[in-house]
Parts: C-alpha cells; sequence; structure tokens
C-alpha cells in the first residue's frame, strides 16, 4: 500500500522525501517538456528545414536533496541506506521491463506519479555527514514521459450487458422512454480525466472463442481469431510502451492470435469520456472483459 502524500512529497520507489521529513528537497529538475526525438530534414537547395514527427524521450527527474538529522550521522547514513537499496532492488533491476514509482504531490490536486526506475543515488559529499547533515542527488528515469493518477480506474464487462427485459409492456403511457434514465451510467463507460490518451491493460476470462474489443470514438479494435479461452482461462493483455505483452494464463505467449489490424500501440483510451464494447462467442455468459487504466497528464 501506497503512502498517502502530503503537498510537497516525493515518493521515490517507496521511500517518502520532502516537506515534513528528514529529505529536505532543494530542487527538482525534469518536469518540464521531455527529451525530444526529431526528424526535422534540411529542405534541399532553401532555407530552413522540413519538420518530421517529434518523439519524445525517456524523462529523467533530477532530484538535489539534504538529509538533516542533528548530531545523528547514524540516522542520516541509514535514510541515504534506504535511498540506495530503493534503487538498487534486485527484483526489479534483474527482470526486464520491471518498474517503479516516482509519485509526487503538489498542492491543489492529486497524487501523480512516473513509471521508471531510479537510476542514480549519490551522496555529494560525506563531510557534513558527522554533523548530521548530508546532501544528496537522486535521478529517476521515466519510460514513460506522461504523468499518470495515482491511482487506477476500470471497468468490467460481461458479454450480455442487459439488465432489463426486451420490448415494451402494455398498456403504453406517453412519454415513451427507453428505460435508461441516465446513459453515462451504463457498463462500458469510460472516464479518463486527464489531457492525454491513457494506457489500458485488459483481461479476457473465459470461456470464450474469438473475442473482439474496441473503443467507438477512436474506432481502434484488438481481435483475437482463431482464439479460445477455455472456463477459467484467462489472456493479459498490456499496451504500454516497454511492456507490450499477450500472455495466456500468466505465461504462455498469446501475441500470434492477435489479429494484423489489432496495433497495441495504437489502441490507447482517449482523454474525456469514451465507450468500450466487446464481442465474442460465450454460451454460459460468464465471460468477463476487465480494462484498468491510470489517467495520463502531460505535466504535473
Amino acid at each position: 500500500m501506497a503512502a498517502e502524500l502530503a503537498d510537497w512529497q516525493l515518493d521515490v520507489a517507496g521511500v517518502v522525501i520532502g516537506h515534513g521529513t528528514d529529505v529536505l528537497i532543494e530542487d527538482v529538475q525534469g518536469l518540464g517538456t521531455a527529451p525530444l526525438r526529431t526528424a526535422d530534414v534540411d529542405i534541399p537547395g532553401e532555407d530552413g528545414s522540413f519538420a518530421g514527427v517529434d518523439l519524445q524521450q525517456a524523462r529523467t527527474v533530477r532530484i538535489t536533496a539534504g538529509i538533516r538529522s542533528a548530531g545523528n550521522p547514524t540516522a542520516v547514513l541509514d535514510r541515504l541506506g534506504a535511498l540506495v537499496r530503493a534503487g538498487t532492488d534486485e527484483k526489479t533491476r534483474l527482470q526486464a521491463g520491471r518498474l517503479v514509482m516516482l509519485r509526487a504531490k503538489r498542492p491543489g490536486q492529486a497524487t501523480r506519479c512516473l513509471v521508471g526506475r531510479v537510476r542514480r543515488v549519490e551522496a555529494v559529499s560525506i563531510a557534513r555527514a558527522v554533523h548530521g547533515w548530508l546532501p544528496i542527488e537522486i535521478e529517476f528515469t521515466a519510460t514513460d514521459p506522461l504523468w499518470q493518477a495515482d491511482s487506477t480506474s476500470g471497468v468490467t464487462l460481461p458479454l450480455d450487458i442487459s439488465s432489463a427485459k426486451s420490448g415494451f409492456a402494455a398498456p403504453l403511457v406517453a412519454p415513451i422512454t427507453t428505460g435508461v434514465a441516465n446513459p453515462t451510467a451504463r457498463p462500458g463507460w469510460m472516464l479518463n480525466v486527464g489531457d492525454r490518451p491513457a494506457w489500458p491493460s485488459i483481461r479476457i476470462t473465459g470461456p470464450i472463442v474469438n473475442p473482439r474489443l474496441w473503443i467507438v470514438e477512436t474506432s481502434r479494435a484488438l481481435e483475437m481469431a482463431p482464439f479460445t479461452l477455455g472456463d477459467g482461462e484467462y489472456v493479459q493483455i498490456e499496451t504500454r510502451p516497454g511492456t507490450r505483452t499477450v500472455l495466456r494464463n500468466g505465461s504462455g505467449n498469446a501475441a500470434g492470435s492477435l489479429t494484423a489490424s489489432s496495433r497495441l500501440d495504437l489502441f490507447r483510451i482517449p482523454a474525456g469520456r469514451s465507450e468500450l464494447r466487446w464481442i465474442a462467442t460465450d454460451f454460459t455468459n460468464t465471460a468477463r472483459l476487465a480494462v484498468t487504466w491510470r489517467d495520463a497528464y502531460t505535466a504535473l
């Protein structure tokens, strides 16, 4: 369970620093525009250049801080050790694709986070540690340059989402309505309150044959065919860059079952409200589609 952050606090892979702690933050760099990979091309025989596609690179956040515990060098060095362990944890460091979070809380909004790895924790000068002061530098590299909500959102859908009998009951009395008083409350609506599209995590639980899901507003679809899941089996689809996988029951690679038009790199939940739909074959109506995401933001 992640710690609740107060204003002006950061959580570096589980270690809380900043206002109200013994780690005082002097400066934070890397919160602006992420570095770009540009594809600009000089115009032959003319001044200027043609602007190509600009892709955002990994974002590196650099934190300058100091550990303070007056007259207690042991506490200062123990705190440094906690930060170093957060950046060198073998469960993360030795597993490709495994990431941790840098969480941040500023006044006026909920906690947001970056996903990546702690790349550097360094004591700038050890000389004053004997007096209980140790200046440090921390570097965190976010593989996804976008900030995300601290908590996840999600929807879970059966194949048959109807909850009322079809047709009309006699006698008919005006006004005639569909019985859906609030259309936005029906299953399948997704709300990404950020200002950027969000990467979903998708789980389909069987029994099911040839599932296909799509987002109405973007018309982007994922389809698996031929593909069959037995009762209790599932397929987990991750769309985030650097962690894109399609795993059957947590281990078997099922990416080959995706149709050629199914693009994981384009299947994103747009900012605002959108609707998710899906179809498949399931004679038991026990199959489920679960989609989770973190709202995505351009900036902190």
